[in-house]
């Protein structure tokens, strides 16, 4: 059965732990020795007891090897001061970079706006009006797009008005037609003469109501008209309204308005 694992801790006995540090001392100090002569490297060695006591191992001299020891951490160190040094100056140099950029640009906008010219040649001079002459090419053709895309929007607004414009005259000369056939019926087509304009009042209650088409003729309201004529023009549509026959098409329909009253028919458009 192999050994088993000792577990590593402080040995409380003095006389024991004093015997282990001397063997392990020993034998520490045997492996660097060892070390050195196979592999012919550079080994140093510092021990020091619980005590106090030193003891030491180089094989090429403990200050020598401690001294080459110190020399690779200032190198180490300086290569790491190198290289912030060399970040430092990175960022120095790209700001240098930007705030010369930023310095053109707003030169170049004072010659744009026609400052401090006094300091530019000739050369200079006829470079900087060839790019004024572009810049003005291109803000006039915008400018010229964008009015041909109101003209555009104008004409298309025209265009529609002129469609409302037509449905509204279609829609008032039916209304026209209408009332001009409606007068015609009642026998006063020619009694008002011009009809200039007509306003129809609307009757909530009725007796009698006879379609026709868009037009509903009632019994009890006033057909209100505006001729260059006198009252007695308009009197005239009571005068041949004739009760209990109305006709529509060429045919006669018999109603039954109410009593006889002082007002004239109504022509109600809807």
């Amino acid at each position: 059965m192999g050994r088993g694992r000792v577990e590593l801790k402080r040995i409380e006995n003095k006389i024991n732990r004093q015997v282990t540090f001397s063997k392990r001392r020993n034998g520490l100090l045997k492996k660097a020795y060892e070390l050195s002569v196979l592999c012919d490297a550079e080994v140093a060695l510092i021990i020091f007891s619980s005590r106090g006591k030193l003891y030491e191992f180089g094989s090429a001299g403990i200050n020598t090897t401690l001294e080459k020891y110190n020399s690779c951490c200032y190198n180490a160190q300086g290569s790491n001061s190198a290289l912030a040094g060399g970040e430092h100056q990175s960022w120095y140099q790209e700001m240098s970079r930007l705030k010369t950029k930023l310095e053109c640009l707003q030169r170049s906008q004072r010659h744009m706006l026609g400052e401090d010219l006094g300091p530019l040649s000739i050369k200079e001079l006829q470079q900087l009006e060839k790019q004024l002459e572009y810049s003005l090419s291109q803000a006039r053709q915008r400018k010229t797009q964008i009015m041909m895309e109101q003209v555009d929007d104008l004409r298309r607004k025209e265009r529609q008005l002129g469609e409302l414009n037509k449905q509204l005259k279609n829609k008032v000369l039916l209304i026209v037609s209408t009332v001009n056939f409606c007068l015609s019926i009642w026998g006063i087509g020619d009694t008002v003469q011009p009809l200039l304009c007509f306003l129809v009042l609307i009757s909530v209650s009725s007796n009698f109501v006879m379609p026709f088409r868009h037009v509903v003729l009632t019994h009890r309201h006033t057909i209100q008209l505006e001729a260059e004529a006198d009252s007695s023009n308009c009197r005239a549509i009571q005068d041949s309204w004739v009760h209990g026959t109305v006709v529509s098409g060429g045919t006669v329909l018999n109603a039954q308005p109410a009593p006889d009253i002082d007002c004239e028919p109504t022509l109600q458009i809807g």
